[in-house]
């Protein structure tokens, strides 16, 4: 054990949130958040971080994109209403994430709902709250405008393109070769022909690329490719174009050694490929959405030391959370080598000996470990974990009742 100040893997833009040696979310300590919030564990959300988050991207875009919040991150509805009044539109994947858009306060015409497996009833809903369907499936298009015809308007849709491209560097694939996400770029004349012959308006095309990428050239590359896609397609639409959904990329880092995106020079590359669509498409607003970039760093789960236990030499400390509320940061949502979340005791911040200890959670399962072999202070019982990166896919992308112990409380600071 050694003495330390702050721990290396706290990330950089939460060591002034401490005080009197806690770590403080918007602006107050966790331990008395987690007796306004009833309890542990739980998710706190800053709001101030998100807005500010919001602003520096405004700044580094141009005025002529569109911002868009992608719901899956985070549907919280008190986090979805305070983005409302920072972002242009959503964009959503459920009838639920309808709902909590629309109680938001978005306008319709700026919620565009996209995902595969769309029911009929999700299309009816969509149709009559006047959102913008992505359509994604082959038989979407009569699909909808049956739903139009049933609820007596005429919906609104973009073409959803699987593209020929794919970017293999970083992050998570979500568009080209075999994809069950949108349509094949090649097939996507014929579908034109067809929503042609249906009373759909046709707003535009929307392409998602991929997500969670922390290389800037990456995504300028990807979004140049994306603009090349749309103008391709837009002579052949039954209509201009209005709206151009390009998705996001935009990641953030998770674990010590991972380095941030640099936004300035993503927004670069975007401000390039938005000159060649307004030289050519002046009447099209072009869309960047992003979930995790927006809320995944000014969110932290916090949970409580129960038991602090010695194994063969290794220190466990078994909390109050688990896997069943952060599949995420266990190490099972997506990683294909599992690393730490930034990670550290939120109420021994400062001056305490440090160790190498193992966090985990109290479910039945070795998968549930929430820290492995990290570098902390020395906690006992009683003490508070933060779980750094936690705004994003934690709570609603976890599952919640495995071993039934009951959900996460979250909390908007």
């Amino acid at each position: 054990m050694t003495d330390a100040p702050i721990p290396p893997a706290l990330p950089i833009d939460w060591r002034t949130a401490i005080a009197g040696g806690e770590l403080c979310i918007g602006g107050i300590p966790v331990s008395r958040l987690a007796a306004r919030a009833g309890g542990t564990p739980f998710f706190a959300y800053d709001r101030a971080r998100m807005a500010r988050r919001v602003a520096e991207l405004r700044h580094a875009l141009p005025p002529t994109i569109d911002l868009h919040y992608s719901l899956k991150a985070n549907p919280m509805p008190a986090l979805v209403g305070h983005l409302a009044g920072l972002v242009d539109g959503f964009d959503i994947a459920s009838s639920g994430e309808l709902k909590i858009a629309l109680d938001a306060g978005m306008a319709p015409d700026a919620v565009g709902f996209a995902g595969p497996g769309k029911s009929d009833a999700e299309l009816r809903q969509a149709a009559a709250a006047g959102v913008i369907v992505s359509l994604e499936g082959q038989g979407e298009p009569e699909r909808l405008h049956a739903a139009g015809l049933a609820v007596g308007c005429r919906p609104k849709a973009l073409v959803r393109v699987n593209p020929a491209f794919e970017v293999r560097a970083g992050g998570l694939r979500m568009g080209g070769g075999a994809k069950p996400f949108g349509i094949d770029e090649e097939q996507v004349p014929a579908l034109l022909r067809r929503v042609a012959a249906l009373d759909l308006d046709l707003a535009g095309f929307h392409l998602y690329w991929g997500s969670q990428s922390l290389d800037a050239a990456r995504i300028a590359e990807a979004q140049s490719q994306a603009v090349s896609v749309f103008l391709a397609l837009a002579d052949q639409a039954p209509q201009p174009p209005r709206i151009l959904n390009m998705g996001g990329g935009f990641g953030i880092p998770y674990a010590l050694g991972d380095t941030a995106l640099d936004a300035a020079a993503a927004a670069q590359g975007l401000a390039a490929g938005a000159a060649r669509l307004a030289a050519q498409l002046p009447d099209a607003r072009l869309v960047l959405e992003l979930g995790r970039y927006l809320v995944g760093e000014a969110g932290v789960y916090i949970c409580r030391v129960l038991d602090r236990k010695v194994s063969r030499g290794e220190v466990f400390l078994v909390t109050d959370g688990g896997l069943h509320h952060h599949l995420a940061a266990s190490g099972n949502f997506g990683q294909a080598v599992r690393r730490n979340y930034p990670v550290a005791v939120a109420t021994r911040l400062g001056g305490d000996r440090t160790e190498t200890a193992t966090i985990v959670g109290r479910l039945c399962t070795p998968l549930d470990v929430l820290a492995r072999k990290a570098e902390i202070a020395v906690a006992e019982p009683g003490d508070l974990i933060a779980i750094f990166q936690s705004g994003a896919y934690g709570a609603t992308a976890s599952p919640a009742g495995f071993l039934s112990h009951g959900a996460a409380i979250e909390i908007l600071v």
